[in-house]
């Protein structure tokens, strides 16, 4: 562990060789790690035992940030996890469902369910200066953590910088703009205090 932090740490202060590794391990224009680097993603991807990832799920995991699934947790077909941006962390016996985008970096803890169609999102886009194209002004991230034993509603969208607490519910739909605290039901856009649970 300390000779990856000291890999890490080497590259920060070597932009051009980061830069020359990243070509070689990002597909620049399709945004996502090249063909051959996604061969050996089972060699650096940690998947507990029994988990499971469906064949047409989009993994955009580049070796250099961390992916952990845990046990038994399953992600569902045409996901999208990325963690190009930020490490995934995804705990035991959750479910990813069907169709999910999750952009790091993000921790999901145990024994959640996000239903169908739900983003999970920890970049932003700069767009701050009007003299510039958006695409020039790069992005930021703000990480979001997402506690034990949740279930997210189908559709709804979990912002940069959120976290949501332990035994909460986020209704369908819901744009999760601000942090949920332990046991609570949330909903709307943007999300509020429906009760506590």
């Amino acid at each position: 562990m300390k000779d990856k932090e000291g890999i890490r740490e080497g590259l920060k202060n070597s932009p051009r060789l980061k830069r020359w590794l990243d070509y070689l391990i990002m597909n620049q224009r399709d945004a996502r790690p090249r063909w051959y680097i996604r061969l050996l993603a089972p060699l650096y991807q940690h998947r507990g035992r029994d988990s499971k990832i469906y064949w047409s799920v989009r993994m955009d995991t580049p070796p250099y940030r961390r992916f952990f699934l845990g046990r038994k947790s399953v992600i569902e077909s045409y996901c999208c996890v990325n963690n190009a941006v930020g490490d995934i962390v995804i705990g035991d016996h959750t479910r990813i469902g069907i169709h999910n985008t999750i952009i790091g970096p993000v921790c999901i803890g145990s024994h959640v369910n996000l239903a169908q169609g739900v983003t999970i999102t920890a970049l932003n886009h700069r767009f701050e200066d009007t003299t510039k194209r958006i695409d020039e002004q790069g992005i930021t991230t703000k990480p979001v953590v997402i506690g034990d034993d949740v279930w997210i509603g189908a559709n709804a969208v979990v912002l940069p910088g959120v976290t949501i607490g332990n035994h909460c519910v986020v209704a369908a739909g819901a744009v999760v703009t601000k942090d949920v605290p332990d046991n609570s039901l949330v909903g709307g856009v943007p999300a509020k205090l429906i009760k506590q649970i």
